[in-house]
């Protein structure tokens, strides 16, 4: 019995018959594929003069959404809906938390140090100082993270973003930035350190350091509530009574579209001298609108943003705590250190229309803006000893309004020092947490620096031309 053994020649022919098979189906698939997704475009794109146009909703939306008359009025509508929401909805749960950890456990915390007799210095360091500042982060930075992230995703979800870069992708790119900043630049409305990381979109490393130099200028949830509370007491109380409001709303509004052309101006600066370079182009898709994914929208924000930037967030407040109990109890010639630094500090507070408690509440909360007003109450009883808070080295919020304003007449406040508050809140450093993810993400002690540099040397020298004219106006 023979056998006939398949030759190496005929192996190689059936392969190269299969592969010239397959070759052949798999383009005539690619083929039958392309042209069924353009016979789909063009039906939607294209109306022929015998036919009724066709309705499509997509193209509906973004005939408002990406106007040249009404994108930007909607655009801003909309994210003064979602800001509105935010700031609203999170009064109840700040308070709720703010009874809860404030009201509540400080004290039983005091109670418990002083039946165990715990020394009067750990007790403060540890309550007073560490706690309280770690309890004011978590009652002030949780709520609006918690609602502002989710509707910001669902905006993401939906398909609105997408229309938001294209909106703004020409007047980014006149600042010599990339279009897709838009984005990183919303997301720094709810958190800095939140804006940092989503500059990740931008393949361009130069235009991407120049989003990340400039996300500080998006007003964060942080400084909402000193923006909010300095434009109620001192705005809205020029206006009568039911007008207040609406003029504190748009005070508050204006410094916000204030940061955002600060950021149009920076970039434009930078890539013009530090990072000079060619504005490169790309191609924006513009997805269909789609409904939100909804579970999946709670886990992105609350597991991937809110409680990641919060647990940050607490790091650093910690020891900021510590440090300001520790400046306003530890005494050198019967003076506490914070004394001596208001006393250092005030000339040049005053030069640009603020004052050393401000300069001194700003560097030692550089952990954390929401401690900023509660540092700078306790400074101000410090100081002038009025009667209210829990003692020295107690962040403490006052009960009302007009308690706080009484403060703040107390430490010499004027309309100047509240608008150049304003101001300096809106321009300066990052806090430490944002300083910490721009390390992170440029790898560069340079770039970090620049970028925590670059706007408190804009806030001292605006708010220093803005209290030099408020003087000349004023006649001295």
């Amino acid at each position: 019995m023979t056998t006939n053994p398949v030759s190496g020649k005929n192996i190689l022919e059936t392969a190269d018959s299969l592969r010239w098979q397959i070759g052949r189906e798999f383009h005539e698939h690619l083929m039958e594929d392309i042209y069924t997704d353009a016979a789909r475009i063009a039906d939607r794109a294209v109306t022929r003069p015998d036919e009724k146009p066709r309705f499509d909703l997509d193209r509906t939306i973004d005939k408002l959404v990406t106007s040249r008359i009404f994108g930007f009025p909607l655009m801003i509508l909309l994210f003064t809906i979602v800001f509105w929401l935010t700031i609203s909805g999170a009064n109840i749960p700040s308070s709720w938390l703010s009874s809860i950890l404030l009201d509540t456990i400080h004290p039983l915390l005091k109670q418990g140090a002083a039946v165990i007799n715990m020394p009067w210095w750990l007790s403060g360091l540890l309550i007073d100082g560490m706690y309280l500042a770690t309890a004011w982060v978590v009652s002030v930075m949780l709520p609006p993270m918690a609602i502002f992230f989710p509707l910001f995703t669902l905006l993401e979800d939906f398909g609105y973003l997408p229309r938001v870069a294209f909106n703004l992708d020409n007047a980014f790119k006149k600042s010599g930035a990339h279009g897709k900043q838009a984005l990183s630049m919303m997301m720094g409305f709810g958190c800095n350190a939140a804006g940092i990381v989503a500059t990740r979109v931008i393949d361009s490393p130069r235009e991407r350091l120049i989003a990340i130099i400039t996300n500080n200028f998006a007003l964060c949830n942080g400084r909402w509530p000193t923006q909010i509370l300095i434009a109620t007491i001192f705005i809205g109380g020029l206006v009568p009574a039911y007008l207040g409001g609406l003029i504190s709303a748009l005070a508050v509004v204006s410094i916000a579209l204030l940061g955002v052309m600060f950021t149009f101006l920076v970039s434009w600066g930078l890539s013009r001298t530090l990072l000079k370079g060619e504005v490169s182009t790309f191609s924006l898709e513009l997805p269909p609108y789609r409904p939100p994914r909804i579970w999946q929208t709670i886990y992105t924000s609350v597991i991937d943003r809110t409680l990641i930037v919060l647990w940050r967030a607490v790091t650093f407040a910690m020891p900021a705590g510590a440090v300001i109990w520790l400046i306003a109890n530890v005494t050198i010639g019967g003076t506490s250190i914070a004394q001596y630094m208001i006393n250092f500090l005030n000339p040049l507070g005053l030069l640009v229309g603020l004052n050393g408690i401000i300069l001194v509440a700003y560097i030692v909360a550089i952990p954390a803006n929401e401690i900023v007003i509660p540092t700078i109450l306790m400074l101000t009883v410090l100081v002038t000893g009025v009667n209210a808070g829990a003692g020295a080295g107690v962040i403490f919020n006052a009960g009302s309004n007009a308690d706080t304003l009484a403060l703040f007449k107390a430490g010499g406040w004027t309309l100047l020092t509240a608008v150049n508050l304003m101001l300096f809140s809106l321009i300066h450093n990052p806090c430490s947490t944002t300083i910490y993810t721009i390390y992170k993400e440029t790898g560069s002690k340079k770039w970090t620096a620049v970028a925590a540099l670059l706007p408190v040397a804009m806030g001292f020298i605006i708010t220093f031309f803005v209290a030099q004219i408020w003087r000349l106006l004023a006649g001295g």
